[in-house]
C-alpha cells in the first residue's frame, strides 16, 4: 500500500460520524486514553456499534488498543494522525502549475 492509499484508508475511516466521534474523544483523552465503557459513557453507542467502530480506527492506523486486566484501552495514534495532517498540508499554499504534469498524489 503506497502513501496515498494509507491515508486514504484512514481518511475513510474518519468518514463516518460515530468514527469520528470516537477518534475525536479519543484525541481528547490524551496518551492515557480511554476504555471502552468510557468511550461509551461520553459516545452513547452501544457496545456492539462501538466495536465495530473501533475496530475499523485501528485497521485504518488511527487507534491503538492494549490490555489492562481486563479492559482494553484504546488510545489515539498520535504520529499516524499528524502523518495524515501533515500529507494533506505539505503543499499548501505553493501554487500549481496548471501546464504541469504532476499530479497531487
Amino acid at each position: 500500500m503506497n502513501q496515498t492509499q494509507s491515508h486514504a484508508r484512514a481518511l475513510a475511516a474518519l468518514g463516518h460520524e460515530a468514527r469520528l466521534q470516537i477518534f475525536r474523544l479519543l484525541v481528547q483523552a490524551g496518551h492515557t486514553g480511554m476504555t471502552v465503557s468510557q468511550i461509551a459513557t461520553h459516545s452513547g453507542l452501544p457496545a456492539s456499534t462501538q466495536a465495530h467502530h473501533l475496530k475499523t480506527l485501528v485497521d485504518a492506523g488511527l487507534v491503538t488498543q492494549t490490555r489492562q486486566g481486563r479492559e482494553v484501552v484504546s488510545t489515539a495514534d498520535f504520529d499516524r494522525m499528524n502523518s495524515v495532517i501533515s500529507f494533506l498540508s505539505e503543499a499548501c499554499c505553493a501554487g500549481f502549475d496548471a501546464d504541469s504534469t504532476t499530479s497531487a498524489a
